[in-house]
This record gives C-alpha cells, sequence and structure tokens, in this order.
C-alpha cells in the first residue's frame, strides 16, 4: 500500500505540473515547483472605477493580501476582494507598468514627464497607503530615481539639427524611436534562473513605419541595492535628477516594430522567461503580435543592432520560440491581452487586467479588474481565464 500510495502521489504530481505548464516550462526545477499547492486567489479581483486615466498595470503582493492598480495618474490599493484601502493622487505625469518588490515590500513603477525629459522608477511605500487621496507630493509615500539613460535616449538628436523635436514619433529623432519607459518588472540576471534580482525596465517605443531603427524592445537592469541614496521625494514642477549613471545592463529583443514599445513586463520564476504585452505594431513586414516571451534560459549573445543609422553592436536576447512563427521575420509570439496590467503567480497562473469605462451621475470614470489566467501556451491566444 505504501508503494502505491507513493506511485499515485507522484502520478497526481505528473498531472498537476502538465495542466499548469503547457508548452511553457519543462526544466526539472520547475517539476519541483509545481508540488506546491496552488494558493487559493480570488478569480477577479475589482480595481474600482476612478476619474482618470485608463489602466496601466497591477501588482499583488500575495503574502499580505493586496493588489495594486496604476491608473495613468492615479495608484489605488485595494484588498484581495476589491475592497478600496487607498490611493495615491495628484501626478502630472504618466504612471505605467508596476511591480512588488519582495525583498523590501515596495511597489516600483515607471513615471515619465516626457515634456521635462524626465523619466523616474516611482517607489511606492505601500504600507503607508492607508487612505484615499493622499497625495504624490505631500506625503512621505512616494520617492523617485531618475534615470538618465532613458533621458539620453529620449532626447537624442538623432538628425543633427541641434533641435530637441519633443513628444512626437514622427521624427528622425529619440534613439531606437525610445519614447520613455513603461514596462517594469524584478527577475534576474538574463540568460540566469537565480541569483540577485535586477529591477528591469522596458522602453517605450513610438509607433513609426518610415524608420528602420525602431524594431526592438530596448529592456535595461539595474541593480538597485544602494538606490536608497538616489531616492528624492517626488517635486513635479522641479524635476530632479538623482539616479545611476548608466544602467547595468542594456539588451535588445528583435520584435519588429510596436506601438509604444513594452506596456507591460513580467518576469515568471516558474518557467524563467520573461513576458512582454504591447500594443500591437503597423510594420506590414512583422507579424504584430501583442506578446512577446523572451526566452529566460538563454545568455545575451553580442551582435549587430539591427537597423541603426551607423553600424552598432549590442547584447541581443532570443524570443522563445513557441506559439505562432512569422517565417519571413524569424519573429515568434502570441495574441493575447496583458496590455493593460500583468502579474505572474510563478505557479502557473497569472493575473491579467481589463480595462473598461462606467458613466456614474454623468462622469465618465476608467475601471481596471484583475482576472485569474492559467498559461497554457496554446497559439495563437496562450492564456485561458479560470472563472
Amino acid at each position: 500500500m505504501r508503494v502505491a500510495h507513493v506511485l499515485l502521489t507522484a502520478a497526481l504530481t505528473s498531472t498537476l505540473t502538465s495542466t499548469l505548464t503547457g508548452t511553457f516550462a519543462s526544466a526539472p526545477a520547475v517539476a519541483a515547483r509545481a508540488e506546491a499547492r496552488p494558493i487559493e486567489l480570488p478569480a477577479e479581483v475589482n480595481g474600482g472605477a476612478w476619474q482618470s486615466g485608463h489602466v496601466q498595470g497591477i501588482a499583488i503582493d500575495q503574502k499580505k493580501g493586496y493588489m495594486y492598480f496604476s491608473f495613468t495618474n492615479l495608484l489605488v490599493k485595494t484588498d484581495m476582494k476589491g475592497k478600496p484601502v487607498g490611493s495615491v493622487t495628484g501626478f502630472t505625469g504618466h504612471l505605467g507598468d508596476l511591480d512588488f518588490n519582495d525583498k523590501d515590500g515596495r511597489v516600483y513603477g515607471s513615471l515619465e514627464y516626457k515634456d521635462a525629459k524626465a523619466f523616474y522608477i516611482a517607489i511606492f511605500d505601500v504600507d503607508r497607503i492607508t487612505s484615499l487621496g493622499m497625495n504624490a507630493e505631500g506625503s512621505d509615500v512616494v520617492t523617485a530615481v531618475y534615470l538618465k539613460d532613458v533621458v539620453d535616449d529620449y532626447s537624442a538628436d538623432m538628425n543633427g539639427d541641434g533641435v530637441f523635436d519633443g513628444n512626437m514619433g514622427n521624427t528622425p529623432d529619440h534613439r531606437y524611436g525610445c519614447s520613455g519607459i513603461d514596462g517594469v518588472a524584478f527577475g534576474p540576471e538574463f540568460g540566469k534562473r537565480g541569483g540577485r534580482q535586477k529591477l528591469t525596465v522596458a522602453y517605450g517605443i513610438y509607433s513609426n513605419t518610415t524608420r528602420q531603427d525602431n524594431d526592438h524592445q530596448v529592456i535595461l537592469q539595474y541593480d538597485i541595492r544602494d538606490w536608497r541614496r538616489y531616492e528624492r521625494p517626488l517635486t513635479q514642477a522641479q524635476p530632479h535628477t538623482a539616479g545611476p549613471e548608466r544602467s547595468d545592463g542594456k539588451y535588445f529583443v528583435r520584435t519588429g516594430n510596436t506601438t509604444y514599445g513594452v506596456q507591460n513586463l513580467e518576469y515568471d520564476r516558474r518557467s524563467g522567461n520573461w513576458l512582454m504585452a504591447v500594443y500591437k505594431g503597423v510594420k506590414p513586414q512583422f507579424p504584430n503580435y501583442s506578446l512577446f516571451v523572451v526566452d529566460g534560459s538563454a545568455r545575451p549573445v553580442e551582435g549587430p543592432i539591427e537597423g541603426q543609422p551607423q553600424p552598432e553592436r549590442g547584447a541581443l536576447l532570443p524570443l522563445l520560440r513557441q506559439g505562432l512563427h512569422h517565417d519571413a521575420t524569424d519573429v515568434w509570439g502570441w495574441e493575447s491581452g496583458g496590455q493593460y496590467g500583468l502579474a505572474s503567480l510563478d505557479d502557473g497562473r497569472f493575473y491579467l487586467a481589463k480595462d473598461g469605462t462606467v458613466v456614474e451621475d454623468g462622469v465618465t470614470k476608467q475601471t481596471g479588474r484583475a482576472q485569474l489566467h492559467r498559461w497554457t501556451g496554446q497559439a495563437p491566444t496562450p492564456f485561458e481565464q479560470i472563472q
């Protein structure tokens, strides 16, 4: 009976592993982690309705049981039943994708002030978010770190006319087509499964069909262990410039031009892969998928960054060779949601945010709902909603 029990347990574990992973993960270490019982979480978390911009990103603190939603100029904290716990308002820039750092218990998000040529990582001391309407500048909830690398590429005078063209996509300026930043996630150095977690930041990229130098996603990695020395309160009228001189790594992923780059970036510990949810591009020579996955098992390879005005080499990351394949460009991807929020639970399940609007007392408000899905890896759509 004891032998039979062991065999039955092994069979059930194998079945669970196969169900959760689909074609996304196959390493032995992944199967070992699948033995843990999945955490009971709601099928949907309602982020509420707000007079704001549309939902941009989500982050989850599974241990304490909170979900965080960014709504362009507003951050909302809810419990896992969707009850609002607090909010941070007053952002005059663009608050984008979010991620929860389980090392320090804080939420990190991309924050843009394009006209001021200032791009930041906003850091939220979320334990202090205890009431609605807390001001981003008038409280001790938010600090910001300046990203000089991004500013340099965004403000690059590519045609040498001595004029900064500003927040415009139909110009030759902005190196790599950089429009700022959006996707944010924590994960290991590219090509590694473990080790020190790094803050990983993806560029926004302008949609422009007339350029050939904007067909890569650009991703930066930062070791943030000493970032406390850079953190400053948010001063939006006079943006500060305290931050690292450069990133610890700059990487390129050839996907074809997308509309505003990586909207949501997420590292999945279970598979070791990086997910990039985008607004579809419009260049006809590319497949214009809405989800790309970087193969986390492959180390970066130095090679040419195609399409640059002057020959340039950089660290290239490969796409996972699963899903849909476009023969002419050798680009792989899927048709998927996740552009409005994507959070991995590291067990084969993900929350994907769904945007929407409601009208209350004649006022149009933006809504956001985090809906639970499981990864199947099936093409064209790799996620299956869990009801």
